[in-house]
């Protein structure tokens, strides 16, 4: 079983819409949204829920009112304003655990706290686990891991040689749990003088992981000068760029549409089935 990561610098790259061509033109594998800050794949996956399941990350205070004493010891302590007229407010609570330790009465408990769910779903093209963190929750890492643990598992039970994960984007927490079993890594970057310095900062990072890592520059035309810039430095660093995807409007009403862009058709999704396969050569190959 082999994990196929996509990512990108930052969000609005193309990442997604690679991704999903990329899981239309594989066969046999289990597909993962592992953006679960923003999960946008299943916008063109059309998915149909079959599995449910509650994601616990974090733990929130709450104030027995029966063994507090009005004390103030709490509130005094909270470094977050979350508690008021001797209740926890949820939402400004960081789960620090300073009151619980503080109370002289026992009255202040951590209790786990519904953080977001996380899902299996049937679509057109073979199963999604997917998930949705809720606002203002944390720990959208473990939300990742526990994302990716199950489309293993769903690997495992159908035989899939595949799994294709559309990554968070950025180099945070999420991202670094999504690299921690990934095989095959492809970046996807614009060209722009930002996109550059954000793939500089994706190299740094992927280059702590043993992994195979290769770009291609969505919207290539739109600076073919930029374009040749981000070359230069991936040749320089050893990586290679095995695809440039050209500014297509057909990718976007494929998006409007709900489907992925090769099944739409156009330049794009000729240059997109050609990094497809230049990554199925490589990763078979090992």
């Amino acid at each position: 079983m082999k994990e196929i990561l996509i990512i990108s610098g930052k969000g609005g790259t193309g990442k997604t819409s690679v991704t999903s061509s990329i899981a239309a033109l594989c066969e046999n594998k289990i597909m993962a949204d592992a953006d679960v800050d923003a999960a946008d794949l299943y916008l063109v996956l059309q998915p149909s829920i079959i599995e449910t399941h509650e994601f616990y990350g974090s733990k929130k205070a709450i104030i027995d009112s029966e063994k507090c004493t009005h004390c103030r010891l709490c509130m005094q302590a909270c470094r977050f304003d979350a508690i008021n007229n001797f209740q926890v407010d949820p939402i400004l609570c960081e789960g620090c655990g300073v009151c619980y330790h503080i109370c002289p009465r026992n009255a202040v408990s951590m209790k786990d706290n519904l953080s977001g769910h996380w899902y299996i779903s049937d679509t057109p093209y073979g199963t999604l686990v997917h998930a949705k963190l809720g606002t203002a929750e944390e720990n959208s890492g473990k939300l990742v891991a526990e994302v990716l643990r199950s489309a293993k598992e769903m690997a495992e039970q159908q035989e899939a040689p595949y799994i294709i994960i559309d990554g968070p984007p950025g180099i945070g927490c999420p991202v670094i749990s999504a690299l921690s079993d990934a095989d095959m890594v492809l970046i996807v970057t614009e060209p722009t003088a930002s996109s550059l310095h954000d793939l500089q900062r994706l190299l740094e990072l992927t280059a702590n992981f043993k992994v195979d890592v290769s770009v291609c520059i969505n919207k290539y035309d739109l600076s073919e000068e930029q374009s040749r810039n981000i070359e230069y430095f991936c040749y320089d660093q050893g990586i290679p760029v095995i695809g440039k995807i050209p500014f297509d409007k057909n990718v976007i009403n494929a998006i409007a549409h709900g489907i992925p862009p090769v099944k739409y058709g156009g330049p794009a999704a000729l240059a997109i089935k050609d990094i497809w396969e230049i990554m199925k050569n490589k990763i078979d190959s090992e």
